[in-house]
């Protein structure tokens, strides 16, 4: 079973809080503040940003509901391929964990997994099966919008998808565009739940 956004838990943000030396008289002047410990660091890494799921549980909730229905009626296997290659277009290294997690949990293969960054190279090998890449093709366009979606890549979809599949498809990608945008803006980390 793959894990959804929805099955993963925010993580908690520790605030930390850095104080500077203040100067004990006004005629002393202030002194140097500790260097930060590695724990300090992480800390600021992940304090400051808001917890989507608790500042917005309404939001957060419409996109749990979206995407279990966007992935309704596609293979489970693909819905894993275009979320790996959405979150790797958007440098969402939080998704990218998860995707590739459960893609692996979900028997897909370590090749697979790891050239979907060079699909269309890899498809040529045999590795991704022509609707795949047809739906990797489609999630790039999606993804970037390089100027719109062009006709080649939209009719080379439509070829391997039935209009509601197609649709499905392309729900998928948007939502999975949301939770990446939600996740680097929020810094969510790799890993933690």
């Amino acid at each position: 079973m793959t894990s959804t956004p929805a099955q993963t838990a925010t993580p908690a943000q520790t605030a930390t809080t850095e104080t500077a030396a203040q100067p004990a008289m006004a005629t002393q002047p202030a002194t140097a503040a500790q260097p930060a410990t590695a724990a300090q660091t992480a800390a600021r890494r992940t304090t400051g940003r808001v917890d989507f799921a608790k500042a917005a549980p309404k939001a957060f909730k419409a996109l749990i509901s979206l995407d279990a229905a966007a992935r309704e009626g596609l293979d489970p296997a693909l819905v894993e391929l275009v979320q790996i290659r959405s979150s790797q277009l958007n440098h969402c290294a939080y998704c990218l964990h998860m995707h590739t997690t459960d893609a692996h949990e979900a028997g897909e293969s370590k090749e697979r997994i790891a050239l979907v960054g060079v699909w269309e190279e890899a498809g040529e090998a045999g590795f991704y099966t022509e609707k795949e890449q047809a739906a990797l093709a489609l999630t790039e366009a999606v993804t970037l919008l390089p100027g719109g979606v062009p006709d080649e890549v939209y009719e080379r979809a439509a070829r391997h998808f039935e209009e509601r599949e197609l649709a499905q498809l392309i729900a998928l990608i948007f939502t999975i565009n949301s939770w990446n945008r939600i996740a680097v803006t929020t810094r969510k980390v790799p890993g933690q739940n």
